[in-house]
C-alpha cells in the first residue's frame, strides 16, 4: 500500500514537473513574438531584401540573356528595385514556383513577395498588402479555330479549363464557369501549353501576359467573353505586423505612380522581352547553367548518398537493437514518402525549426542525399546478404578478425554485386533531380522552365530538357556497362 502511495505521488510531481517544462516552451515563444523586430530594420542590419516571385510571368518577371549574362527583368523588377535604392537595400532575388511563395515568406525564407500577386481576403488573412500599383484584365484563351464556339461562359460545361494553381484565375473560374472542368497547373507555361496541346480547350491568365503569348503562338487567340469582375488588382505582399516595411514600400509605389513610372517599367518590360536573336543564342546558356547544376547535384546526392547508405546498412545489420531500430525507421521513413515532400521539409524545416537560411540548392542536395541514403543503404545491405555465409566462416576459420574478413572478403564480393543497382540509382538521382526545382533550384528542369517563361514557346525548352536527360542517362549507362564488363573479366 504504502510502496503504491508513493509510486502514485513520484508520478504526480513527474506529471507536474512535465506541465510545467511544457508550459513554459509554450511561453517562450510568445515572448520572442511580442519582441519581434520590423523586417525593414532586419533587411537594413543584413543590407539585403529578399525578394521572392516566380520568373515565368512576363512582362511582371522573367529571364534575359544579356551579352551572355542572364538577368531579370520586367515591371515588379524594375518596382522592387526602386523599393531597395528608395531604402538603401541590396535586393536579393529568389526565384520559385508562385505556389511555395506564401509557404516560404511565412518560414522566413523571403522577405516579401513580387510577382503580380493579387490580394483575396483568403490571402488578406495570412499576409500584410501593399498598395495597389497596377490593375490588370482577366482573358480566357482558347484554340484560334475554336474562336467561335465560345459565346458564353455556359458553352464550357464539361470542358477542361486550365488556371494557375493558387491564383486569382483560379478563383474567377470556380466563380464564373462552375460546371466547368477545372485544371490546375503550377505555371503560366504549363496553363498555355494545356491549350496549344488540347489537354483544355480554355485557360484563363492575365491580359497583360497574354497579350505576350499571343504574339508568339498565333494559333492561339482570346475568346469574346468578359468576366463580371475582371479588374483585379496587383500588390505586394509582407508577413504580417510589419508596419515600417509596408510603409517604405507603400511609399516607393506612391513615388512610382505620382512619376508615372509604371508606364514606363511596362513599356521597357514589353521590350525587353522580344530582343532579337536566335533561340540557342538566347537561351543556351540556360541550358548549360542547368547541365551543370544537374550533374553536381547529382553526383553529391550519390556520393554523401552512398556514405550515408554504408553507415545505416551496417547498422541495419548490427545485432545492437537500438541502431538497428534507428537505421529500420529512417530508411522505412525515407522511402515511404515522395521526394516531392522531403525537400519541402528540408527547404522549410532548416528555417522554420532549426533557423538555418541555407541556400534552395544546399536544401534540394540535402534531401537528395537522404532520399539516396536510404534507397542505397538497402541495395549495400542485400549486396552483403547476398554473399554466401560460408565467405565468412572461412575467412574466420584462417584467423581473420570479423572486421578485417568483412573488408577483405565479403566487401569486395558484395561491390560487384551492387554496382549495376547503384548505377541505375545514379541514373534515376539525375531525372528525380529535377524536382528540386520546384525550391528554385536552377537545374536543368526549372532553367527549362524559365526558358519557356522568357520565350513564351512553352513546347521547345521542354524538348531540348527531354534529349538533353537521355544523353545524360544514356551516356552514363553506357559507362556503367563498361565498368561491369570489366570487372566481370578481372572474375
Amino acid at each position: 500500500m504504502t510502496k503504491g502511495r508513493g509510486n502514485r505521488l513520484r508520478r504526480k510531481k513527474l506529471f507536474s514537473l512535465f506541465m510545467l517544462v511544457v508550459l513554459l516552451m509554450t511561453l517562450i515563444p510568445v515572448a520572442g513574438v511580442s519582441a519581434k523586430e520590423d523586417l525593414l530594420d532586419t533587411a537594413k542590419k543584413r543590407g539585403e531584401l529578399r525578394v521572392g516571385l516566380s520568373a515565368d510571368f512576363a512582362p511582371f518577371e522573367f529571364e534575359r540573356n544579356i551579352d551572355g549574362k542572364n538577368e531579370y527583368a520586367g515591371i515588379d523588377i524594375a518596382l522592387i528595385n526602386k523599393i531597395g535604392k528608395d531604402n538603401g537595400l541590396k535586393i536579393r532575388i529568389v526565384n520559385m514556383s508562385f505556389d511555395s511563395l506564401l509557404g516560404a515568406m511565412k518560414t522566413g525564407k523571403i522577405d516579401m513577395i513580387a510577382s503580380g500577386m493579387t490580394p483575396t481576403p483568403e490571402r488578406e488573412k495570412q499576409v500584410d498588402f501593399s498598395d495597389n500599383y497596377m490593375d490588370v484584365d482577366q482573358k480566357v484563351i482558347v484554340k484560334k479555330k475554336d474562336q467561335a464556339k465560345y459565346k458564353s461562359f455556359a458553352d464550357f460545361k464539361d470542358k477542361t479549363v486550365a488556371v494557375q494553381k493558387q491564383t486569382t484565375q483560379e478563383e474567377l473560374a470556380k466563380k464564373e464557369i462552375p460546371d466547368a472542368s477545372l485544371t490546375s497547373l503550377t505555371r503560366t507555361p504549363d496553363v498555355v501549353m494545356a491549350v496549344k496541346t488540347g489537354k483544355a480547350e480554355a485557360s484563363i491568365i492575365d491580359s497583360i501576359v497574354g497579350d505576350a503569348y499571343l504574339s508568339q503562338n498565333k494559333d492561339l487567340a482570346y475568346a469574346d467573353l468578359e468576366f463580371g469582375d475582371s479588374k483585379k488588382e496587383t500588390a505586394v505582399a509582407i508577413p504580417k505586423g510589419n508596419p515600417k516595411l509596408l510603409a517604405a514600400i507603400n511609399q516607393s509605389i506612391k513615388d512610382a505612380q505620382d512619376k508615372g513610372l509604371i508606364e514606363e517599367y511596362q513599356k521597357q518590360a514589353n521590350e525587353d522581352m522580344f530582343n532579337d536573336g536566335t533561340f540557342l543564342s538566347k537561351y543556351g546558356s540556360y541550358f548549360l547553367r542547368g547541365i551543370g547544376a544537374t550533374i553536381l547535384i547529382s553526383i553529391l546526392g550519390v556520393v554523401f548518398g552512398s556514405l550515408f547508405g554504408g553507415i545505416f546498412a551496417f547498422m541495419k545489420l548490427s545485432t545492437n537493437k537500438l541502431l538497428k531500430a534507428i537505421a529500420w525507421v529512417y530508411i522505412e521513413f525515407i522511402r515511404g514518402t515522395p521526394l516531392l515532400v522531403q525537400v519541402f521539409l528540408v527547404y522549410f524545416g532548416t528555417t522554420a525549426v532549426l533557423g538555418l537560411d541555407l541556400s534552395a540548392f544546399m536544401c534540394g542536395a540535402i534531401a537528395l542525399i537522404l532520399n539516396c541514403g536510404a534507397y542505397i543503404a538497402e541495395i549495400i545491405r542485400a549486396g552483403i546478404k547476398a554473399v554466401d555465409k560460408g565467405q565468412m566462416e572461412a575467412a574466420r576459420s584462417l584467423g581473420l578478425s570479423h572486421a578485417q574478413a568483412m573488408n577483405k572478403v565479403i566487401m569486395p564480393q558484395a561491390i560487384k554485386n551492387i554496382l549495376p543497382a547503384l548505377g541505375n540509382e545514379f541514373i534515376t538521382v539525375i531525372k528525380e533531380s529535377s524536382i528540386v526545382s520546384v525550391i528554385g533550384v536552377s537545374e536543368l528542369m526549372f532553367n527549362a522552365q524559365v526558358v519557356q517563361g522568357a520565350s513564351f514557346d512553352p513546347f521547345t525548352p521542354l524538348v531540348i530538357a527531354a534529349i538533353v536527360y537521355f544523353v545524360l542517362t544514356f551516356v552514363l549507362s553506357r559507362v556503367m556497362n563498361l565498368v561491369e564488363r570489366r570487372m566481370s573479366v578481372s572474375d
